[in-house]
């Protein structure tokens, strides 16, 4: 086994780098894994326990506590330990972010680890400060290992590298589709990629008839997206969410929906009595909204001149008298908001 108790060069691993690592054996004494990407951090204390002991060695020498149930003196007590007829123990804090109030207590044991254990915190959802000095330290020592979330951007490459290791293809569509309905949420991804995996033949490749049938919804939308998708013309996504809204009417009603379309589309109908002859801030004033949301407002004249507005206006009216049953009564609302995104985008 080569445990590093020291790295004189501060240098910052990454996730691949710090499985390569632990699959050389080239364990460190203390794993601090910290951040709001939950996936990263299951996937290297699962590797851990998974590749320090044999099942043999295990039952005295492999100790999980949780934070919530947990203290410092239990834990440091376990690490101070001698391994039981094994060169080495594990011990791992999941759920540490529990202990923050507490981490102080580890400071003098993170300074002086003891060789032959391999200490390992699972520090989800924050990170810790690392202008305190026990930060400080752990960050010196490359014993602190920060994961955030993957950015939208990076979302298909992640399928694509995902699917290559399961020796599975997707066209360029069947990418993108999967990307909106999962989201940056990575075990979801590997999941249902495996799961894709089970179900198509060899040297098939996954289209977007597959992921829709397969796949469906995960991915929590909001009207905020829904509004995003039809300022951008994004006629596919605007009705991928619509489509969920509908199958989730209870968590998404139509009145809130149409409420708030019509508030949007009202405001970009003064956005363009205003944009000839006022500056952004003016504008923003006059509409109600932070400047920062003009570039939507822009983006989204450009699709829908006043003429258009004013028919997607009187359609909001519409479906809103439809919606509560004044008109065309016995209709579901699933229905009324697939035909009324339809009918505003095109």
């Amino acid at each position: 086994m080569k445990v590093s108790t020291h790295i004189s060069v501060q240098f910052k691993l990454n996730f691949k780098e710090i499985i390569k690592s632990i699959e050389n054996e080239n364990y460190q004494p203390v794993y601090f894994l910290n951040g709001e990407n939950t996936y990263f951090i299951d996937k290297i204390s699962d590797k851990l326990l998974n590749s320090v002991l044999e099942d043999s060695e295990k039952d005295f020498n492999e100790t999980i506590f949780y934070g919530r149930d947990s203290n410092p003196e239990m834990i440091l007590d376990v690490c101070k330990r001698y391994p039981v007829m094994s060169s080495r123990q594990l011990v791992v804090v999941k759920e540490a972010q529990h202990l923050f109030r507490n981490l102080s207590n580890f400071e003098n044991y993170f300074k002086n680890p003891v060789p032959s254990t391999i200490l390992v915190f699972c520090y989800k959802g924050k990170k810790l400060d690392k202008r305190k000095s026990i930060g400080k330290f752990l960050l010196k020592n490359n014993f602190i290992h920060d994961f955030d979330p993957i950015k939208d951007y990076q979302i298909p490459d992640w399928i694509i590298n995902c699917a290559r290791e399961n020796n599975i293809k997707f066209d360029r569509q069947a990418i993108v589709l999967f990307a909106e309905f999962l989201g940056n949420n990575l075990s979801e991804i590997e999941k249902n990629i495996q799961k894709l995996k089970l179900l198509i033949k060899e040297d098939q490749t996954v289209d977007i008839d597959m992921v829709q049938k397969h796949i469906g919804f995960s991915k929590e939308y909001n009207l905020f997206e829904l509004t995003d998708a039809i300022a951008a013309m994004n006629v596919q996504k605007a009705g991928f969410i619509a489509h969920h809204f509908g199958k989730n009417n209870k968590n998404h009603p139509i009145v809130v929906t149409i409420s708030h379309l019509y508030g949007f589309f009202t405001k970009l109908m003064k956005f363009h009595f205003y944009k000839e002859h006022m500056n952004d801030q003016q504008i923003s004033g006059k509409i109600g909204v932070h400047p920062f949301f003009l570039k939507q407002y822009k983006q989204a004249a450009s699709y829908y001149n006043k003429s258009k507005l004013a028919q997607i206006l009187s359609h909001l009216r519409h479906y809103d008298l439809m919606s509560k049953g004044v008109i065309v009564p016995n209709i579901s609302e699933k229905e009324i908001l697939k035909e009324m995104i339809f009918k505003i985008m095109h």
